[in-house]
């Protein structure tokens, strides 16, 4: 057991790892530059304009009352503390007097005029993050006081609106805050919502919405009970339930309900760059479907949340491919824009109809507000999350590389010594990363390092040694670690390819799936919302420049044979590409990025003449191997996250049928 940091005390089952304080890591490099992006972007400006966030209930106002204003913190609190950034913690506190000083003899808290227990779960969560950053006692009364309310005043969880499909959300925090006091009705709490609100083992055991019930359109398009388990974002959150819960029961009945959702997921609705279909309501596998950005980052929150649990190098794997892909690829690089819905074949981006299954026209555009407001309110918690979660600490009192990025983390280890790593890499775009430490003198742990399943191996240099390791491992190195000592890991970025719909391919090379590189016109469209604009906020549609219906041709015997890799540097906004557009503040005015992607990777490609658009979208592609029909073309790919038009799920030119045409 550590003794550095709390796991989970009796009678709950000991997690693989325990999740650190929110402030022990810190961004570096290319990472510091994304989260200071999203400091001067949406997050940082938007409660100073949109109205439900202005005027919020949740901070003194009249206005909104409901989860926008939680939403929003439970991205601002972490990114805020992160970055040690004055103006943000000074918002984030004109947020949290007013919740605190909310808190009622009955323990209930919020705006008064709010009845419903779903954005409390949200907020529950905000002032977790909040205490742990500040060590602000007020914090934890208010959540003590809530869960006696709940305790006293069982809620009536079976109905299933949206605070039953979602009231396991309260374990997060619950299991928190028992680690915390050791109070063991929290315990009973956390019981009597797992066995009254809605059955999400069953569901993942049965699981209702498969492949040919989207092809069957037989998905019910309601907010009903069967709708709400449709409806992808509760998807994203309810993945982790059964996991929280085996915590208490110990039955791996839960642990494996976890895996056999993630399992259905990908088979039934599984798109490129991990994550799973809904454009609302789960959607199938069709490239053409959409994504919405909620489920996104709330499927990367579970995943972190599950890894603490099991340890499962398979959930980290599944949390970069979301991080470095899903996650960039549906917002603008400077974090001004959105998407509601994305899609792993997005060759236009406009406000004409597609098929989804109930997201309005402006669902597919990069803005402000597209199709919904919940993302403009939830999309702000991806990045800091995923940055508080690089590191954990082990039940042997050591450290563990969950997720690999540029960063710092300080924290207690062995005899409650403290440590300081230095992550120094540019991953995901290559396989180099540098752990330098730095401490007042000699420490004796165990650090852990994750070789991600994808990879063949890594070749790791300490101590003067060196050790190759497989993939889909954790690799423990015991020592005594002096200041200045350097640990080298080298994981190798090969290229590979990944069967997709109609037996299309993606491209992926470590964590990066690569999607064609297609000219962009960005145009700004005028939307009215409710006549509230802000000068760094635009809504954008994007044309396509350069043709986009190629085949791939690449011999899949010899993934090296006519592709070219360039690696280059990674600018400030590392997801940007040339022709996007970037907002600057010093000039007041958007301006076209001239640099290339961190990684562009050249091969050849041929057009397929019958594969257009459909419904407004790039068609499924056509069944491949496709006969060639065209001439050979030179093509570029470029990091999914790097491309806001894209073909990634390729179909593939049927190179038996022609000669010599890759040289």
């Amino acid at each position: 057991m550590n003794t550095n940091y709390e796991g989970n005390p009796q009678p709950l089952m000991q997690n693989a790892y325990i999740k650190l304080p929110l402030g022990t890591i810190k961004p570096e490099g290319w990472l510091k530059s994304q989260l200071q992006a999203q400091a001067e972007g949406l997050t940082g400006n938007v409660d100073d304009f949109w109205p439900d966030l202005v005027n919020s209930s949740w901070r003194g106002g009249d206005g909104e009352a409901w989860e926008r204003g939680p939403y929003y913190l439970d991205g601002l609190v972490p990114l805020a503390y992160l970055l040690d950034d004055e103006n943000l913690i000074k918002k984030v506190n004109s947020w949290i007097g007013p919740i605190i000083a909310s808190s009622s003899d009955t323990g209930w808290y919020g705006p008064a005029k709010n009845k419903d227990r779903w954005p409390l779960a949200v907020a529950n969560k905000v002032l977790m993050q909040y205490f742990e950053a500040t060590n602000d006692d007020r914090a934890i009364e208010v959540l003590k006081n809530y869960f006696r309310y709940l305790h006293k005043t069982p809620p009536d969880w079976p109905d299933k609106d949206w605070r039953g499909v979602r009231a396991m959300e309260n374990a997060v925090t619950g299991y928190w805050l028992y680690r915390q006091t050791k109070e063991e009705w929290i315990l009973d709490v956390i019981r009597s919502i797992q066995e009254n609100s809605s059955d999400w083992t069953t569901y993942y055991e049965k699981f209702p919405w498969d492949s040919a019930a989207s092809a069957g359109k037989k998905i019910p398009l309601n907010w009903g009970p069967d709708g709400l388990t449709a409806h992808v974002v509760n998807n994203a959150m309810a993945i982790k339930y059964p996991g929280l819960w085996f915590q208490q029961s110990g039955d791996n009945r839960f642990k494996n309900a976890v895996f056999d959702g993630i399992s259905k997921y990908d088979l039934n609705h599984g798109q490129a760059g991990g994550r799973f279909s809904g454009d609302e309501h789960l959607s199938g596998k069709s490239p053409d479907r959409g994504t919405e950005l909620c489920s996104v980052v709330e499927y990367m929150f579970s995943l972190e949340e599950l890894y603490a649990i099991f340890g499962d190098i398979r959930l980290a794997d599944r949390l970069e491919l979301l991080a470095f892909n899903a996650l960039p690829g549906t917002t603008t690089p400077d974090l001004w824009a959105h998407q509601y819905d994305q899609q792993s074949n997005q060759v236009i981006v406009n406000s004409d109809k597609r098929a989804w299954s109930t997201n309005g026209n402006y669902s597919n555009i990069y803005g402000l507000m597209p199709n919904f407001a919940c993302c403009l309110a939830n999309m702000h918690q991806g990045w800091p999350k995923f940055t508080q979660s690089l590191w954990m600490a082990t039940n042997d009192n050591g450290l563990a590389a969950v997720a690999y990025g540029p960063s710092k983390v300080t924290a207690k280890v062995g005899n409650r010594e403290e440590v300081t790593i230095l992550e120094e890499t540019d991953y995901p775009f290559n396989g180099l990363i540098r752990f330098s430490f730095v401490s007042e003198k000699p420490v004796r742990f165990s650090l852990y390092l994750r070789i991600p399943g994808w990879a063949e191996n890594a070749a790791i240099t300490y101590k003067g040694k060196t050790i190759t390791e497989k993939g889909g491992s954790n690799v423990r190195l015991y020592a005594r670690w002096d200041p200045g000592d350097v640990i080298a890991m080298e994981i190798p970025m090969n290229i590979r390819l990944e069967k997709r719909y109609n037996n299309s391919l993606s491209v992926l090379r470590g964590p990066l799936y690569f999607s064609l590189r297609i000219d962009k016109e960005y145009r700004d469209v005028v939307i009215n919302y409710d006549n509230f604009s802000y000068k760094g906020s635009v809504d954008w549609e994007i044309h396509p420049g350069s043709p986009w219906n190629y085949g791939l041709m690449i011999d899949s015997n010899d993934l090296t044979r006519g592709v070219e890799l360039a690696e280059n540097e990674v600018n400030r906004y590392p997801f940007a590409d040339r022709g996007d557009m970037i907002w600057s503040a010093d000039s007041a005015k958007y301006f076209p990025w001239d640099r290339d992607a961190p990684v562009v990777i050249t091969t050849r490609g041929m057009k397929i003449p019958g594969w257009t658009l459909k419904d407004n979208s790039a068609d499924t592609p056509p069944l491949s191997p496709v006969r060639p029909e065209g001439t050979t073309e030179v093509i570029q790919l470029v990091p999914y996250g790097c491309a806001r038009l894209r073909i990634t799920e390729f179909p593939v030119i049927d190179l038996t049928q022609m000669v010599e045409v890759i040289r």
